[in-house]
């Protein structure tokens, strides 16, 4: 009897193990499983950190290019100006400077043209002036008075009429004059100052003739298209 019992109240072992397989499973805490599963998530994403910056520095270039706007537009009407303005005025200096230099050429032209026709005509009254001969000193003298202008020919009137003609009659005075060299020192188109070498030989009766050698500083004016002498002066 008592062996029975034994048997019938100890529990069969393949009973116990599909007992053990049918139990639930032990109890997971929830707030472990969510905090893990965050922790995976904030590792696969980039740091919020980082996306915080870059949103910031996206607002920073936007406000940075708002503000460089105004420097731009200003740039535009800076050209606006250049097309409307500067360059038409840059334009008439162009022109006014072209002209003043074309102006100039035609001045120095001129004046170099003057000083030519001055010099020539300095050498040639000078001959005039100081060249005569006893028999017709009159007349010789009288022509080179169409030569001058101003005071200078009243003066040179006077000293003919006093001195020079009344002496070669009366001495029988010849004398010649020539011009080796001339340059004119400046020049204008109406008037010029020419520097003259002067060679004259004078000769008295019957006397040997005598040399004589100078230099003639001779101002003239442009007076009716001729080129007249209005100073005389020995060097």
């Amino acid at each position: 009897m008592r062996a029975e019992t034994d048997t019938a109240t100890e529990p069969d072992e393949g009973t116990l193990a599909d007992e053990t397989a049918t139990q639930d499973p032990p109890d997971v805490d929830e707030s472990e499983t969510t905090g893990d599963a965050a922790n995976a998530e904030r590792a696969a994403e980039p740091d919020g950190t980082a996306s915080a910056d870059t949103s910031v520095e996206t607002d920073h270039t936007e406000d940075t290019e708002g503000a460089k706007s105004p420097p731009r537009r200003r740039r535009i009407m800076w050209s606006r100006l250049a097309v409307f303005w500067v360059l038409p005025i840059l334009a008439l200096s162009l022109a006014a400077a072209a002209g003043y230099l074309k102006w100039q050429g035609t001045s120095v032209q001129e004046s170099r043209t003057a000083g030519i026709e001055a010099v020539a005509a300095a050498k040639d009254s000078t001959v005039a002036l100081l060249s005569y001969q006893p028999d017709s000193v009159e007349k010789d003298l009288g022509a080179a008075r169409d030569r001058l202008a101003g005071k200078f020919k009243d003066s040179y009137t006077q000293l003919i009429h006093d001195v020079v003609v009344p002496g070669a009659k009366k001495q029988h005075i010849a004398a010649v004059a020539t011009v080796p060299a001339a340059a004119f020192v400046s020049a204008t188109p109406n008037h010029a100052v020419a520097l003259v070498y002067v060679n004259q030989t004078v000769t008295v009766g019957n006397e040997a003739p005598s040399d004589t050698a100078s230099s003639v500083r001779v101002t003239l004016d442009k007076v009716g298209g001729r080129w007249l002498i209005s100073a005389f002066d020995p060097v």
